[in-house]
């Protein structure tokens, strides 16, 4: 454990608190209820050392005590019932402590931290694996982790050139093969042949500025192809908010060829911007010295020729398309370019804060833009291998890490594939030869074709959906977990968000004798997030994280991401934050494979769907007394009101369940747990198509059918837009709202335990 602190040492410092305190918000109905959860080493003291106090039930009496007149004399018949009532009043007593015990038990075990201290003599369960104490567990992980032994895989695994599907991706993944079998993890190889965009080599793309064509050598998979010409406007990053202040300006965006940086929002998203302004291209630079950059435009993620569908030897379901392919142009260029287009442009000045031009460009500069990327197929492999649980094998956490890159790729995807199989051989190591017994099972997968948009994960959970239903508790992404040394940022389920806290506190480093706080700062989990589709279209709690700088790391998806910028952009201190990275995705690994009852809190989403249905009746009940004919009076949040309700009653109620439950009996924590996973998937909207609209979570999801969209919705009935329809926003509220009241019917338990009160 002391090398874990050091290791943190170096980078943060930060005070673990001795315990948490979870309040639960008011219900709809008015009801508050508190929860305080000790987590310090007096959990200890109140249970037996399990975790779950010790149950030892005294030997029953066979048959009862019986007195028959055989002319013995008073005073032996008086000695037999003192015996008597001396045996009666020692089971009492037994039986009494027993009970306290249990119920001190019940009352340590409350959602949503469930950490249970075992004893040091280990008491099995039965059918299950001891429990080992969480201070050992931590500490022999600790020990498995090396800056040595992260450098020597950053040699082995590190390449200049392994873009999906080629020569140098295949030989990586057979060295991530390789290293699973020689960790015993029955390693399997996950084929698929998905369509990408890329550049044609006898006709590549190009930009004609001022007359002078410049062929580009980067491109954007996925865009549009064809050749336009307009003038150019320039838009900073490309967000909504910068087109809006266009539009404040008066520029006409319509026809425009309009120009934005890298950075803040993915590729795809500046793009569908552009597109909803009119747009007719969209030109990409980067930093300055970056003359090659790449990526993609596919607002969404895997093969969009095959939505919603795995691309299996060859296989086509339908032939349609994703709803996410940009309709304009995309391209990307070189920095020279940019500076040469910046110079020239004219018009009225930009916003203060727009810095990197002079002028936002006026109709005299025209640009051509010429895209001719090709349709392509490729092969590809994930690579997968399974540490085994011993009481619940067939219920698994995910730890994925992409493995190709667009060049070298150190930050992208070398140091992501490191820690993978780093962890990979801890955990192995520990099971086999350090005593520890996992719950649950731990799969390990490499993903092949992340940089066209998260292709090779999204085609492994399309082809095993109903498979991963309900059997996958998890998602860790490993990828670009360090691209600078500032900060730590996340991005979390609500249900994982505490544990990603908790995780924190127990890595805070000791500097001079005093704890010190380390605080993750989390953040709203994006589209290009590669643990999005696992979250938002397959409804599998999951956790990305990454050691940062203040400034973003300019060098993704270009040649210049090598191990020698990385030093640059930490200090030279990669090994050292890999290491963190991993202590801190090793130990959320093993908490969630390691408990009696999954760290999911279950207040998070509580929090949430309480503040998304006050915000949507304040608008409701406004919107119904300023303009009373614009939605008809039928149209209430008493139906929405009842949902959050049931849902805040089915968390209460599960608490209470906890409290009076047997936590040694694995049947009755597979029961628990089962209700826990549910959640995130039941927040899953069954009424939308894949192809329209994939990620199908309504409340991290993006489409009509999510909280956010009918909040926006009922805005845009505020300022009277013409583009929103009453019985479009009639269902869409009905349909989110029943999914809520599902969810909240899924969590209650058994079809008896739920009212109908709604």
């Amino acid at each position: 454990m002391e090398q874990a602190r050091t290791t943190i040492s170096k980078i943060f410092n930060g005070e673990p608190r001795s315990y948490t305190r979870f309040n639960l918000t008011q219900n709809m109905e008015g009801d508050n209820s508190h929860v305080e959860m000790k987590l310090s080493a007096d959990l200890d003291e109140e249970v037996g050392g399990n975790g779950v106090g010790e149950t030892h039930q005294p030997n029953g009496v066979h048959g009862p005590y019986a007195l028959r007149k055989t002319g013995r004399s008073p005073m032996n018949i008086c000695f037999l019932v003192s015996a008597t009532l001396l045996i009666f009043i020692i089971g009492y007593l037994i039986g009494y402590l027993v009970h306290r015990k249990k119920e001190e038990v019940a009352l340590s075990c409350k959602l949503p931290d469930l950490r249970f201290s075992p004893p040091s003599v280990v008491q099995r369960e039965t059918g299950a694996a001891p429990l080992m104490d969480w201070v050992d567990v931590k500490s022999l992980l600790a020990e498995q982790l090396s800056t040595e032994k992260l450098d020597q895989a950053f040699s082995e695994l590190g390449s200049a050139s392994h873009r999906a599907g080629s020569p140098g991706d295949e030989a990586l993944a057979t060295k991530v093969l390789s290293r699973f079998k020689a960790y015993s993890m029955h390693p399997w190889s996950d084929e698929h042949f998905v369509r990408v965009q890329e550049p044609d080599a006898r006709k590549p793309n190009q930009v004609t500025f001022k007359g002078v064509p410049e062929k580009q050598t980067s491109f954007l998979s996925y865009s549009a192809t064809g050749n336009v010409t307009g003038a150019i406007v320039y838009a900073y990053y490309g967000r909504k908010d910068d087109f809006e202040r266009l539009e404040d300006f008066n520029m006409v965006l319509s026809g425009r060829v309009v120009l934005v940086k890298a950075g803040k929002i993915s590729f795809a998203e500046k793009v569908a911007n552009a597109a909803r302004w009119n747009a007719s291209a969209v030109l990409i630079y980067g930093d300055a010295a970056i003359n090659e950059l790449y990526g993609h435009v596919h607002l969404g993620s895997g093969d969009p020729y095959s939505p919603g569908f795995p691309s299996f030897n060859h296989t086509r379901f339908a032939a349609v398309q994703s709803s996410g392919l940009p309709s304009i142009l995309a391209q990307t260029i070189s920095w020279d370019l940019f500076q040469r287009i910046k110079g020239s442009l004219g018009g009225r000045l930009p916003p203060s804060e727009w810095r990197d031009v002079i002028r936002l460009g006026e109709e005299k500069d025209v640009v051509t833009v010429e895209v001719n990327n090709v349709l392509v197929e490729k092969k590809i492999h994930n690579i997968l291998g399974v540490i085994k649980g011993l009481v619940d094998p067939d219920r698994y956490i995910i730890l994925g890490a992409q493995r190709d890159a667009w060049g070298t790729g150190f930050a992208k995807s070398t140091v992501g594939t490191s820690v993978l199989v780093e962890l990979a051989r801890s955990i192995s190591t520990m099971v086999k030869h350090r005593g520890f017994r996992p719950r649950r099972s731990i799969v390990f997968a490499s993903w092949s074709a992340g940089d066209y948009g998260n292709v090779g994960s999204t085609e492994w959970l399309e082809g095993y959906l109903a498979s991963l239903s309900m059997k996958a508790f998890s998602y860790i992404s490993l990828d670009g977990v360090v691209t600078g040394s500032d900060k730590f940022n996340a991005s979390a389920s609500h249900l994982l968000q505490s544990l990603v806290q908790r995780t924190m506190k127990e890595l805070s480093p000791i500097k001079e004798g005093e704890k010190m706080q380390w605080d993750a700062n989390l953040q709203p989990m994006q589209m290009s997030d590669a643990a999005f589709p696992f979250l938002a279209f397959s409804g599998i709690p999951s956790i990305s994280f990454r050691f940062t700088s203040t400034s973003d790391y300019p060098y993704f998806d270009t040649p210049l991401d090598t191990k020698e910028q990385l030093e640059k952009a930490t200090s030279n201190r990669v090994s050292t934050l890999a290491l963190a990275a991993a202590q801190v995705a090793g130990q959320m690994t093993l908490r969630l494979v390691h408990d009696y009852l999954l760290s999911f809190d279950l207040q998070g989403y509580d929090e949430l769907i309480t503040v998304y249905t006050a915000d949507i009746t304040r608008k409701l009940l406004i919107l119904q007394k300023d303009q009373p004919t614009m939605l008809p009076r039928e149209v209430t949040p008493e139906w929405l009101q009842g949902a959050a309700g049931s849902f805040s009653r089915a968390m209460s109620d599960l608490m209470d369940f906890i409290r009076d439950s047997e936590l040694h009996d694995p049947e009755m924590c597979r029961e628990i747990n089962d209700r826990l996973m549910q959640v995130e998937r039941n927040l899953l909207s069954p009424y939308v198509s894949p192809r329209d609209s994939p990620f199908r979570h309504i409340f991290i999801g993006s489409g009509q059918h999510t909280f956010k969209a009918i909040v926006d919705q009922l805005e845009a009935f505020r300022l009277q837009s013409p583009v929103v329809d009453v019985d479009t926003f009639k269902t869409e509220l009905a349909l989110a709202t029943w999914t809520l009241q599902g969810c909240a019917n899924s969590l209650a338990g058994d079809v008896w335990s739920l009212d109908n009160e709604i």
